[in-house]
Formats: structure tokens, sequence, C-alpha cells
């Protein structure tokens, strides 16, 4: 008789401990969700504030992103121009801003506010990048294997909500976007 409350306080230790393990893990995803959402609305607010600023300067919003690197939250404004971004349009575009993230105060993790160009290698996220390379080289990184491998480069020839579709060695290859982890502009060093 022992031995089988032994073996039943052995099951339900278990099963407790199961459930606790079940319970951290949801409570984890929650705080993740709820990290990924506060970051999407502290970027969506951003890029409502700094539109009218890079407009009204003649360049263009890349791309807004929140991001925690090691133990520090960054608020990040890419923008571009036709020739290129200077050092100082990026100054001129952070001073004006970080007088409005003073005033506004919409963000509750304290944070460094940085403005760059998005860089040489800066993904194809919205409809004008891809607009913008049509027709040109692009390199694409997949998240699984696709014939065999996961790096292409080939000319990007189309793209809708759903497929992005490259030339590549005379060959059309159609991605769904599902399966892109990454396509840019093909650099040839």
């Amino acid at each position: 008789m022992l031995r089988e409350d032994y073996s039943s306080l052995n099951l339900c230790i278990r099963q407790v401990r199961s459930m606790l393990i079940l319970e951290r893990t949801f409570m984890m995803k929650r705080k993740e969700v709820q990290i990924v959402s506060r970051s999407k609305n502290y970027e969506d607010k951003t890029t409502e504030l700094i539109m009218p600023i890079v407009e009204r300067m003649g360049f263009e919003l890349v791309d807004v992103e929140f991001v925690k690197e090691g133990s520090t939250w960054y608020l990040r404004a890419y923008i571009d121009k036709e020739g290129g971004i200077s050092v100082n349009d990026c100054e001129a575009v952070a001073r004006e801003m970080n007088e409005i993230l003073d005033r506004e105060d919409y963000i509750e993790e304290s944070y460094i506010f940085e403005v760059s160009s998005p860089g040489l290698g800066r993904p194809l996220k919205k409809e004008k990048d891809y607009v913008r390379n049509l027709n040109k080289m692009v390199e694409i990184r997949t998240y699984r294997m696709i014939e065999r491998r996961k790096e292409f480069s080939g000319i990007l020839k189309a793209y809708d909500k759903d497929t992005v579709s490259i030339v590549e060695d005379n060959n059309e290859i159609i991605f769904n976007k599902s399966d892109i982890a990454l396509i840019r502009e093909y650099i040839d060093f």
C-alpha cells in the first residue's frame, strides 16, 4: 500500500511540475507578445510623428524600429534620399524629432534614439522597395531549403502580397514571401 501511495504522489508531483512549466511558458509567451505589441505601437507612433519632418526635408522614411540590444533599448529611424543621406541630414532629423519625443513622452522604457541611413544591404520591406528594385539583381535567403539550397540571386521580375519572382540563370523561381528570411538588392564587391 505504501508503494502505491508513493507512486501516486510521484505522479501528482510530475503533473504539478508539468502544469508549472506550462504556466511559465504561457507567461513568457504572453510577455513576448506584449513586448512585440508595445514595440509595434512605439514604431507606429514614431512613424506618425517623424513623417512630417522627413517629408518636409525631402527625405524618405525607410523604416522605424524599437529593439533591445543587450540591456539597452534603441528607437531607430532609417532615412534615405536620392544620392544618399549625410551625417548632417541625420542630425537635422534627430534634432527636430528629439524635441517631439521629449514633449510626447510615449515610450515607457529608457532608450537611445538614432537616425541613420539604411545602408547598402537594406532589406526590401515595403512596396516602394520592390518597385525600386524591379528588373535589378536581388539576393534572397530563405528559412527552409528550396531546390536543395537557401541562398539565391537573380533579377527581380515580379512580386505581389504573397510571392516574389526572380530569374536566375534563365530560370524563373517563385518564392512565397513567408519562406523569405531576407531579400535585398544584390551587392557585388
